[in-house]
């Protein structure tokens, strides 16, 4: 039995009131308590999921210098390819054992945002790789959209609360590969622990042993997910937001047993960001004599900056 709670989203949009009281209920629950859960019913078709992975596998099966050739420099990784090694946990100097691709939003009626956001980087060796990208975006982003309204009401809100402020967001899907290991690690895994900065987080790819969640005693968990699930978790904006009452939880990616050393391993997280003026202060509802605000007043943008400076992926300005 996998340590994560599961639940299914379709009891959200079931349009059947109990069904849908049930779903945010057990969702406030896990998400209070553990700060992940396990998502069915999501919009991502089997096929759209095959398809990305074959798409994603080709990108990081092509030759390196090829690869590197995405890389672009001064927009922090944001779009494009980052290369091995190049990221690393706040608070750690070893890099991550990854290497990753950034899409990023596809910006609808509205220039400010769109000249605010890198553009999206165009794959000329594979003609399917962007399309399938966009779908997937476009599916997950509809997920997420659905799995706030129901966290909007456990916190007291009105359900669409977060609708504009996702519209257009800063969101990121990330194709993750882990590639084999060749030698003794030293200090390094494949994501060291760390807490995701955004909104919530719907990752694709959990359905083997490798991500761990620590639990609030301190406990490091295995999280594994059916093939038809995302993992879902609570970001650091989240939290902010709540004054902590949706946790967002530490993880990682350990390296796999020596015997499984020569093995790739693939995830694709969706980092849902809001766009960058949605202001963090904690919400005043969920601040009493019992739960004093814990976080200063800030941006989704300033505190997305202040993140990617720790993670060693933007300069700091001297």
């Amino acid at each position: 039995m996998s340590a994560i709670p599961s639940v299914d989203l379709e009891e959200f949009t079931s349009g059947d009131p109990k069904r849908k009281k049930k779903f945010i209920a057990e969702i406030g629950r896990a998400f209070g308590e553990i700060g992940f859960v396990a998502l069915s019913g999501h919009y991502l078709s089997e096929q759209l999921v095959e398809n990305l992975y074959g798409e994603i596998k080709k990108f990081f099966n092509l030759p390196q210098d090829v690869k590197d050739s995405y890389e672009i420099s001064g927009i922090g990784g944001q779009r494009g390819y980052t290369s091995f090694g190049k990221e690393h946990a706040k608070g750690r100097k070893e890099g991550d054992l990854k290497e990753f691709w950034h899409f990023g939003q596809y910006v609808e009626d509205d220039p400010k945002l769109e000249a605010e956001y890198p553009t999206n980087v165009l794959v000329k060796e594979l003609p399917n790789f962007n399309k399938v990208g966009k779908e997937s975006y476009k599916m997950l982003e509809k997920t997420a959209k659905y799995v706030l309204r129901a966290l909007a009401l456990h916190l007291g809100l009105e359900e669409t609360y977060f609708d504009n402020y996702i519209k257009n967001g800063n969101s990121i899907l990330r194709p993750i590969h882990y590639p084999p290991i060749t030698s003794e690690p030293k200090n390094a895994i494949r994501a060291a622990a760390h807490g995701d900065i955004n909104l919530i987080t719907l990752l694709m790819g959990a359905h083997g042993r490798g991500l761990q969640v620590m639990t609030h005693n301190g406990e490091w968990v295995d999280a594994i997910a059916r093939p038809d699930q995302l993992m879902i978790n609570v970001g650091d904006m989240l939290s902010r937001l709540t004054n902590n009452k949706l946790k967002s939880t530490v993880h990682q990616v350990v390296n796999p047993p020596r015997e499984l050393w020569g093995t790739s391993r693939y995830s694709i997280p969706f980092f849902m960001h809001p766009v960058s003026d949605m202001p963090l202060n904690c919400l005043e509802h969920c601040i009493d004599d019992e739960h004093p605000k814990l976080y200063e007043d800030i941006t989704a943008g300033e505190f997305l900056h202040e993140r990617l400076i720790d993670l060693g992926l933007v300069k700091k300005m001297a």
